[in-house]
């Protein structure tokens, strides 16, 4: 049997040997194998989580797989969604956006307003609505950028300042679809495909999704805005104008809240400056169980969809079964932390 003993070393010192063990250190556990595999696919943990709730409320709920029903989810989440992709954005750079409720909803009131108080054609008055919805953004990104302020404070005060701009210029007024041109309330027409209704304002919502898929996964910008949300000192070393990636990312978001505020006049048939005040939450909730990283630089559109399907589903399931709304605003936020947990550990993994 050869001695395990190591030789002597010049100086008189013996060289300690590493013993054979017979097994591989670093051989990683199942679970140690299931937070590798969510590092690398954000998106299948929520994917997951979708699977298993659809099937959980199709045995408890009789009517939850009806085609009526799973168009109804998708129309109930489609405004929701729209916007949670902007929001996305800036989650990704390590941001958050706490007015986009604000901007949505003046966006709309701006829009209805041009169309019926001003006279102007429906196609210019969306078109203004966007470019205003756009600058709305772009206020956001100048004061992080410019002034280096946090994204959390910057946000929440033009939260108040578009909410109270909102107010002056409604004068607290709902301006109905039918005083509109078609076109303004067009997002919110369904068709049949089969016994499936979906709205062209899902239809949108769903080319958005394709578009920024595209955008964040195969363009340099993409590659920018997520290199900025990781780590924005490597990425402005690494010689990406960061201030320039988060600028145009806060006036994405704005021109996209803006395109969800057309679809929210098609959805409501109307322009109404009371709602949009829970949309700060909702995206955010959709975002985070989406996969996305509220650390930044780590996270995927498709997940955001899936994080707004999953929400949509829990409360269409839940008032399906019976559940009380207090109820039903309790299991979301279980998901929410249920979802935040998941990413920090996430974040541990180690090569």
């Amino acid at each position: 049997m050869a001695s395990s003993i190591a030789p002597e070393e010049p100086g008189g010192s013996v060289a300690t040997a590493t013993p054979d063990l017979g097994f591989d250190d670093h051989r990683k556990s199942l679970l140690q194998r299931v937070q590798h595999v969510l590092h690398a696919n954000p998106t299948l943990g929520p994917l997951a989580v979708l699977v298993l709730s659809v099937l959980a409320f199709s045995l408890v709920a009789d009517r939850f797989l009806s085609a009526a029903n799973l168009g109804l989810v998708l129309q109930q989440v489609t405004v929701i969604a729209v916007l949670a992709l902007g929001q996305t954005l800036i989650i990704l750079t390590a941001g958050i956006d706490l007015s986009v409720g604000a901007i949505a909803v003046f966006s709309s009131v701006l829009m209805a307003n041009f169309a019926t108080k001003l006279g102007m054609p429906g196609l210019l008055a969306l078109i203004l609505g966007f470019v205003l919805g756009a600058g709305m953004g772009a206020i956001n990104g100048l004061l992080v950028t410019r002034l280096k302020l946090p994204p959390f404070i910057v946000t929440l005060g033009t939260l108040s300042i578009f909410f109270s701009l909102n107010a002056v210029v409604s004068r607290s007024e709902t301006i109905r679809g039918s005083d509109m041109p078609d076109i303004m309330t067009w997002t919110g027409t369904t068709f049949p495909i089969g016994d499936f209704r979906i709205t062209y304002g899902s239809i949108i919502m769903l080319l958005l999704f394709a578009v920024f898929f595209y955008v964040l996964r195969d363009t340099a910008w993409g590659k920018h805005v997520y290199a900025t949300g990781d780590d924005i000192e490597a990425a402005r070393l690494a010689g990406i104008r960061t201030d320039r990636v988060l600028f145009s990312v806060y006036l994405t978001a704005g021109a996209i809240y803006a395109i969800g505020a057309w679809i929210l006049i098609g959805r409501l048939a109307s322009a109404s400056p009371n709602v949009g005040v829970e949309y700060n939450l909702d995206t955010i909730t959709a975002v985070v169980i989406g996969g996305t990283s509220l650390f930044g630089g780590r996270g995927a559109v498709i997940g955001t969809l899936i994080g707004a399907l999953i929400v949509g589903v829990f409360r269409n399931g839940l008032q399906l079964s019976g559940v009380d709304v207090v109820w039903q605003g309790f299991a979301i936020g279980l998901l929410v932390l249920a979802a935040v947990s998941i990413d920090q550990w996430i974040r541990k993994v180690k090569a």
